[in-house]
Parts: structure tokens; sequence; C-alpha cells
């Protein structure tokens, strides 16, 4: 919780933008108060803290410190520490998401289902290709994430599943993988 003047995308002073800027480059969600809005408050807290001045960052109810202190602990480290200690998730970006879990394996097939049990015919073929061929491949099942499925969609510009990926690259669906199959050519793409 951020004690501040203003609000986190409007800061009414340096010291709250830069807490918040620190917030938001290690992606920490977090709810603020504008002790601006509320004079009670605002110097309720100064007591409760022993702490005179704004902005107060707090984590699961212990006081870190105000901008200066936030701002030593970014740079040492320590506050990646002190996140990570408190159980506080750092939250990443939906391209930084599908980017690693492209990434988690050199041939990626992101499908509907599991490779043992797939849920739609497209994705069978798929994977039948890839063992056929005896490809080690990792898989994602979009089926039960939503916000994967979706920007999946959009991040690669390709609407529909199976979607596989070699080396980071989109390859293609069902479609492209079935040619290249067909082709000889799958095995020799995939190990490029």
């Amino acid at each position: 919780m951020l004690f501040m003047k203003g609000k986190p995308d409007e800061p009414k002073c340096g010291f709250s933008r830069k807490v918040v800027e620190i917030l938001r480059q290690e992606k920490v969600e977090f709810e603020s108060f504008d002790i601006l809005t509320d004079e009670e408050v605002r110097q309720g807290l100064k007591v409760y803290s022993n702490w005179s001045s704004y902005p107060q960052l707090y984590i699961k109810g212990e006081l870190i410190g105000g901008s200066d202190i936030v701002l030593d602990m970014q740079k040492s480290g320590e506050l990646k520490e002190v996140l990570a200690e408190k159980g506080i998730e750092r939250k990443e970006s939906l391209e930084d998401r599908l980017k690693n879990l492209i990434g988690s394996s050199p041939v990626m097939l992101f499908i509907k289902g599991t490779p043992d049990a797939p849920r739609c015919g497209f994705s069978s073929k798929v994977v039948n290709a890839l063992k056929e061929d005896g490809i080690p491949f990792g898989s994602f099942d979009i089926l039960t994430d939503e916000e994967v499925r979706q920007g999946l969609k959009t991040f690669s510009n390709w609407p529909t599943f199976p979607q596989l990926y070699y080396k980071g690259e989109l390859v293609g669906g069902c479609d492209i993988v079935l040619d290249l199959k067909n082709g000889g050519e799958l095995k020799s793409t995939l190990s490029e």
C-alpha cells in the first residue's frame, strides 16, 4: 500500500512519482491512498508510523519507508528481496508471459488439451505429426488460460489453434505443419 500525494497516474509530488515508477519497474501491483484527500488520515498516519513525510510505502502492514529508502533499496536489490520475502508476486506483462511461454522449449506447441489427450482434431493431428517424426516438444493447453489463448492470437497474428513455434518464431498451424510433414520437411524445419 502506497500512501502518496495524488494518484499513481497523477502524482502530486516528485517523491510520490518516483516511488510509483519504482513499483512499476519492479512490476508490483499495489494499492494507493491519496493522503491529500483526508487530512485526518494524513496526520494520523504520521503519528502511527512515526514518519513525518510522504510517500510512505507499506508491505503487508509494515512500513518500508519513503522515496529515498525505496530508491536505495531498489538500487541495492534489497527491494526485490523484501518483496519476495513478503510473498509479493511481480506481475509479468502479458507480452512478457507469452514470450516466456513460447521460449520455454525450442519446439513449443499451443494446443487445446494435452499431447496425451488433445481436445480437438487439429491439435491431435499436429501432436501425431511431431511424435511420428520423433520431434521433442513442449506444450501448453490454451483451454486452461483464456488470457494466454486470446493474447497469442494477437501476439502472433494467427487466429486459430494449434500454433507451433520453433526457437520463438511461429511456424504455423495444423495445415502448415501437415504440409511440412507430408513434404518431408518438418524435422529439418524444426532443427535448423
